[in-house]
């Protein structure tokens, strides 16, 4: 790393807020989204609450998100990430803390309202623009390491589901607050604002700079620099962020209802944990492979390739049972390799379409609008199952919807007079 005094040191300084913003996000991922579904059923057995009520407090959250991730997007801009993700650390062990003593379901509908902002705190929004703002070069790469964090998350859901067996959940939801408070926040003290405004370069800048004091100017920065206003008013916007939502309906209630559905089909609950895990860690592939593709080919036809494979993944979703498991060996790879292209894809087309300066703001809308998808999907997927005793009508609705999001966004337009240099240059 080259400061703007010519010294040098060894690791550019964006690789450390990437390792940071990859622990919290699979603590926060782990946790809170994919280690959910490890509570869903011993708090249904406690309490003797249907599934669409337990499923209603993961769209209330969702709904939460959906609504403070533009206010997210804001203050990330006016304040950078660190005081973002140290709130969104401390309100989420205190909601693992009161989800330790909860006794009725109007407190655990508050929970999660503390869960929703908490999670905000450590949304896609800030941890995409902390660690955005500190690449342009390799900026697909570094938010693809960074998405595996959540990825990764799944690798707790065996230990938490062990926790539960052993302690019960009470007790585990106790330790789990105690564990992401001693972890988070010295990880979210780390992270610093732009480097620009710091003593450092982004990584594009570092080797143009490397031997000289100059501080690059705003247009070295970035040559693209579309308003919010200009940008909530595009197709552009508008065909990414309905796509987008589209996909993430089910995304969100198979996250929320693998487990469920299941042991519902008849598939032991051991095995359908090893499943929740897999389905995140596959999605790395998906994170790693997208950021890469995304750097090199045009982002638009590689997101909707991704997109499909989603699509297909729940067709063989919907027809598994205990007797045709193997379907599961077809369901992991695509749904979760389509999965995990839809965090780094979405930064990277903002990127690309609308530059970095107000990247905080413009995914904060995005996010906000697929939030909308994160409420609607489980709660769709527990209401189908309430009313058949099954899910399979939620599974193949939900591919359909999918396959008409690929649709949407292959025919994504351009930008009109954006100043965009080297568009032209994709390829594929």
């Amino acid at each position: 790393m080259v400061n703007l005094t010519g010294k040098t040191s060894r690791v550019f300084y964006g690789w450390w807020i990437v390792a940071a913003c990859f622990v919290l996000s699979l603590c926060a991922g782990g946790i809170f989204t994919l280690g959910f579904t490890a509570f869903f059923e011993p708090i249904a057995d406690e309490f003797g609450w249907s599934y669409t009520q337990i499923s209603l407090a993961a769209s209330l959250r969702g709904a939460n998100i959906g609504l403070l991730a533009p206010l997210m997007g804001f203050l990330v801009d006016r304040w950078g990430p660190k005081w973002l993700l140290l709130g969104g650390v401390l309100l989420l062990g205190l909601a693992l803390f009161l989800l330790s003593h909860i006794s009725s379901l109007i407190m655990f509908y508050g929970i999660f309202i503390i869960v929703a902002i908490g999670i905000s705190g450590l949304s896609p929004t800030v941890m995409i623009t902390a660690v955005s703002n500190w690449f342009q070069k390799n900026a697909g790469l570094a938010t693809g390491i960074m998405a595996c964090g959540f990825a990764l998350g799944s690798l707790l859901v065996p230990t938490i589901v062990k926790l539960i067996d052993l302690y019960g959940w009470r007790t585990t939801a106790l330790i789990l607050g105690v564990g992401i408070c001693v972890i988070g926040v010295p990880l979210a003290l780390l992270v610093k604002n732009k480097p620009e405004r710091q003593e450092y370069l982004s990584d594009s800048r570092r080797s143009v700079d490397e031997n000289r004091g100059d501080r690059p100017t705003p247009a070295q920065v970035s040559s693209i620099d579309i308003g919010v206003k200009e940008t909530l008013k595009s197709r552009t916007f508008w065909h990414i962020g309905l796509a987008m939502t589209l996909v993430v309906i089910p995304i969100s209630a198979v996250i929320v209802h693998v487990m469920p559905y299941l042991s519902s089909v008849g598939v032991a609950r051991s095995t359908s944990s090893m499943v929740a895990m897999s389905i995140p860690l596959v999605s790395i592939v998906g994170r790693l492979s997208a950021g890469w593709l995304g750097d090199r080919f045009k982002r638009v036809r590689v997101t909707t390739a991704f997109i499909i494979l989603v699509g297909l993944g729940l067709l063989f979703f919907g027809y598994v049972t205990a007797q045709k498991m193997w379907l599961l060996i077809l369901f992991v790879p695509l749904f979760g390799i389509g999965w995990g292209s839809n965090l780094p894809m979405r930064a990277a087309l903002l990127t690309e379409y609308f530059g970095r300066s107000r990247l905080g703001t413009i995914f904060g809308f995005m996010m906000g609008l697929s939030a909308m998808g994160g409420v609607i999907g489980p709660a769709i997927a527990g209401w189908v199952f309430d009313r058949w005793g099954n899910y399979h009508v939620a599974w193949l609705l939900f591919a359909g919807l999918v396959f008409a999001a690929a649709i949407i966004m292959v025919t994504t337009p351009p930008m009109v007079n954006n100043n965009r240099r080297g568009s032209d240059e994709k390829f594929l």
